[in-house]
């Protein structure tokens, strides 16, 4: 049924059921991010608050680039930091205009979200101040003409990956027309803010300031 995702290892101990990469435009900013728990929250300022801190994972990536790579790992992961270096989403001096989104962008992202593996599937739940975007390749129909894009209000949630279709479109071998190139049927892709696609002016997620790349693990 493709609920296999987050199984128990041989060892008894429980794997991540995935891993998370945080990206502005084509920048990845830090490392893969592993979730062992069902539910993980992910936001950019939240105090007291436990899960993945994009704003941490941005001062991190900034500090590891501009200063003593050793020295990482003493900073307060719930700590308010400035976030107006602009670090992580230019290269060189010539994108002031992109650097100045991506700080729009993050100063928006605020409670972020909660994403959780459901026994039915994969959910997001958005609990920021503005509209989250999301695509998996169970949210598009195998004979759509485009890619499927979803909005996510604040306060709503959407299963943005069904494991029962999952495991149909894996055993029928289907693949949307849409797709060319390589093509992972097991991740799911979210925008903060901004969507992409062919309803929106950015046709590439690379494209969006802010955005997530959820790697779902399935133990092959």
């Amino acid at each position: 049924t493709g609920t296999s995702i987050g199984s128990s290892t041989s060892g008894g101990h429980r794997s991540h059921w995935c891993s998370v990469a945080y990206w502005e435009q084509r920048t990845r900013v830090g490392r893969l991010y592993p979730a062992h728990e069902p539910s993980l929250s992910i936001f950019y300022d939240l105090p007291q608050g436990t899960g993945l801190c994009l704003g941490q994972l941005q001062a991190n990536a900034y500090h590891s680039r501009r200063e003593d790579p050793g020295s990482h790992g003493t900073s307060d992961l719930y700590r308010h930091h400035s976030h107006g270096r602009g670090g992580g989403g230019g290269r060189g001096g010539g994108n002031n205009s992109s650097s100045s989104n991506i700080q729009q962008i993050r100063n928006k992202i605020g409670f972020g979200i909660v994403l959780s593996r459901e026994p039915d599937g994969v959910w997001v739940y958005n609990r920021s101040q503005h509209p989250v975007f999301v695509h998996s390749p169970t949210l598009d129909l195998p004979s759509a003409r485009g890619l499927s894009v979803r909005r996510v209000m604040p306060g709503f949630s959407l299963k943005v990956f069904d494991f029962e279709c999952s495991s149909w479109m894996t055993e029928h071998g289907i693949k949307p027309e849409t797709q060319e190139g390589p093509w992972d049927p097991h991740s799911i892709r979210i925008s903060f803010a901004k969507g992409w696609g062919p309803c929106y002016s950015r046709q590439f997620i690379t494209s969006c300031p802010c955005w997530l790349e959820v790697l779902l693990n399935t133990h092959r």
